[in-house]
């Protein structure tokens, strides 16, 4: 069994776009299942535990973005999923929001990348009106090599939506990947399967396969595929 938490905040659902928010969840849960072969349970970001973990007999655990602001978030509300995470009893994969989720269980801060300068150019008006960010497929600089990241070369374009980041990596990890935007880009763990990326691996396309090619290592990494 996997278990993909949707980090999305509980508020979310009840707006204009919170079924477009669902239908994109349960498409990355399919294709969970079929790179892996395994079935995989959504499960909302409040209800996770160690303790539920453990009886579902979760393999790994994947981490959805979100599309609110981690500062909306109520602290109570996560620390059954921090617990979880900081446990290292599994393999982790963070995406966008998760990768934020990461930052703070692991005891690094997280901000706005800041507000545009005024005559900036914003390249998503609609996402995050004001502030600097990232948006659609962009190439990430990988800055060193490691397993995970096999087969993607120098460049890997993949799709962004954040305005916030990581403003340290946490203590454990290291940075591989970064931009000319926001530095911290795909942080793994030194010793344990766990990865976070400030982008969004999981919508790769036809067009744009890097995403798919780096899931797969991380399942490999941590025994789901051969």
């Amino acid at each position: 069994m996997l278990v993909f938490v949707d980090n999305e905040h509980v508020n979310a659902y009840a707006k204009p776009w919170g079924e477009k928010i669902m239908a994109a969840r349960v498409r990355i849960k399919y294709r969970l299942e079929d790179l892996i072969g395994d079935q995989c349970l959504i499960v909302r970001y409040n209800q996770v535990t160690p303790a539920l973990l453990q009886q579902l007999e979760a393999k790994a655990v994947f981490i959805s973005g979100s599309s609110a602001n981690p500062d909306e978030y109520d602290p109570a509300e996560q620390a059954g999923l921090h617990r979880a995470i900081t446990s290292k009893q599994w393999p982790v994969f963070g995406f966008c929001g998760g990768f934020e989720v990461l930052t703070e269980a692991f005891g690094a801060p997280l901000a706005p990348i800041g507000q545009l300068a005024e005559g900036e150019a914003d390249p998503a008006p609609d996402f995050a009106p004001g502030m600097k960010k990232e948006f659609g497929y962009q190439p990430i600089k990988i800055s060193k090599s490691h397993p995970l990241l096999a087969s993607l070369g120098d460049a890997p374009i993949m799709r962004q939506a954040h305005s916030w980041e990581a403003k340290a990596i946490p203590a454990e990890f290291e940075n591989y990947g970064e931009t000319a935007v926001s530095p911290h880009q795909i942080f793994i763990h030194n010793t344990h399967p766990i990865i976070g990326t400030q982008f969004h691996p999981e919508y790769y396309t036809d067009e744009h396969p890097a995403g798919r090619v780096l899931i797969q290592n991380f399942c490999r990494m941590a025994g789901l595929i051969r």
